[in-house]
Protein backbone atom coordinates (compact mmCIF):
# COMPACT_ATOMS: atom_id res chain seq x y z
CA UNK A 1 0.00 0.00 0.00
CA UNK A 2 1.43 3.40 -1.42
CA UNK A 3 -1.03 5.12 0.41
CA UNK A 4 -0.51 3.67 4.30
CA UNK A 5 0.93 6.01 6.44
CA UNK A 6 3.94 5.68 8.29
CA UNK A 7 3.66 7.60 11.02
CA UNK A 8 1.05 6.77 13.84
CA UNK A 9 -2.00 7.81 14.63
CA UNK A 10 -1.56 10.05 17.53
CA UNK A 11 1.56 11.57 15.42
CA UNK A 12 -0.56 12.35 12.18
CA UNK A 13 -3.67 13.77 14.40
CA UNK A 14 -0.37 16.50 15.79
CA UNK A 15 0.34 17.03 12.46
CA UNK A 16 -2.86 18.18 11.33
CA UNK A 17 -2.72 20.78 14.43
CA UNK A 18 0.56 22.07 13.12
CA UNK A 19 2.22 21.52 15.66
CA UNK A 20 2.21 20.51 19.88
CA UNK A 21 -0.39 21.63 22.06
CA UNK A 22 0.67 23.00 25.41
CA UNK A 23 -2.61 22.04 27.66
CA UNK A 24 -3.37 23.74 31.36
CA UNK A 25 -2.08 22.40 34.27
CA UNK A 26 -5.33 23.05 36.50
CA UNK A 27 -8.58 24.40 36.89
CA UNK A 28 -8.75 28.16 36.63
CA UNK A 29 -8.36 31.26 34.86
CA UNK A 30 -5.42 32.32 32.70
CA UNK A 31 -4.02 35.51 32.01
CA UNK A 32 -1.71 35.96 29.18
CA UNK A 33 0.61 38.87 30.86
CA UNK A 34 1.74 39.47 34.07
CA UNK A 35 -0.22 42.31 35.32
CA UNK A 36 -3.39 43.88 33.47
CA UNK A 37 -1.99 46.38 30.74
CA UNK A 38 1.30 44.90 30.87
CA UNK A 39 2.97 43.30 27.57
CA UNK A 40 1.77 39.72 27.18
CA UNK A 41 4.35 36.81 28.00
CA UNK A 42 4.08 35.69 24.78
CA UNK A 43 2.68 36.73 21.17
CA UNK A 44 2.29 34.02 18.06
CA UNK A 45 5.48 34.06 16.05
CA UNK A 46 7.46 34.29 19.16
CA UNK A 47 10.28 31.45 19.76
CA UNK A 48 10.09 29.96 23.56
CA UNK A 49 11.79 27.69 25.49
CA UNK A 50 10.86 24.64 27.20
CA UNK A 51 10.27 25.53 30.80
CA UNK A 52 9.63 29.74 30.10
CA UNK A 53 6.48 31.05 31.51
CA UNK A 54 3.86 31.76 28.78
CA UNK A 55 0.39 32.51 30.70
CA UNK A 56 -0.53 32.74 34.92
CA UNK A 57 -3.14 30.60 35.63
CA UNK A 58 -5.19 32.33 39.01
CA UNK A 59 -6.71 29.33 40.87
CA UNK A 60 -7.86 29.98 44.56
CA UNK A 61 -6.01 33.46 44.66
CA UNK A 62 -3.29 31.86 43.78
CA UNK A 63 -1.15 32.78 40.40
CA UNK A 64 0.58 29.53 39.01
CA UNK A 65 3.14 30.18 36.06
CA UNK A 66 2.39 28.23 33.38
CA UNK A 67 5.29 27.01 31.86
CA UNK A 68 6.24 25.69 28.00
CA UNK A 69 6.55 21.89 28.02
CA UNK A 70 8.15 22.06 24.47
CA UNK A 71 10.39 24.46 22.97
CA UNK A 72 9.35 25.54 19.33
CA UNK A 73 7.60 28.76 17.49
CA UNK A 74 4.06 29.93 18.51
CA UNK A 75 1.37 29.17 15.64
CA UNK A 76 -2.08 29.40 17.89
CA UNK A 77 -3.01 30.62 21.24
CA UNK A 78 -6.24 29.06 21.68
CA UNK A 79 -6.81 31.17 24.83
CA UNK A 80 -8.25 34.54 25.42
CA UNK A 81 -6.98 36.88 28.35
CA UNK A 82 -9.05 36.18 31.62
CA UNK A 83 -10.93 32.74 30.47
CA UNK A 84 -11.37 30.06 32.52
CA UNK A 85 -9.83 27.06 31.40
CA UNK A 86 -10.32 23.23 32.64
CA UNK A 87 -7.59 20.77 33.87
CA UNK A 88 -5.98 19.53 30.52
CA UNK A 89 -7.43 22.47 28.13
CA UNK A 90 -5.24 23.23 25.17
CA UNK A 91 -3.84 26.63 25.41
CA UNK A 92 -0.98 27.14 22.53
CA UNK A 93 0.07 25.84 19.79
CA UNK A 94 4.14 25.44 19.43
CA UNK A 95 6.10 23.79 16.30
Amino acid sequence: HPMSPATSDAESTAEQRKGTTITSPMVGTIFMSPEPGAEPFIQVGDTISEGQTVMLIEAMKTYNPVRATKSGKVVQILVGDSTPVEFGEELLLVE
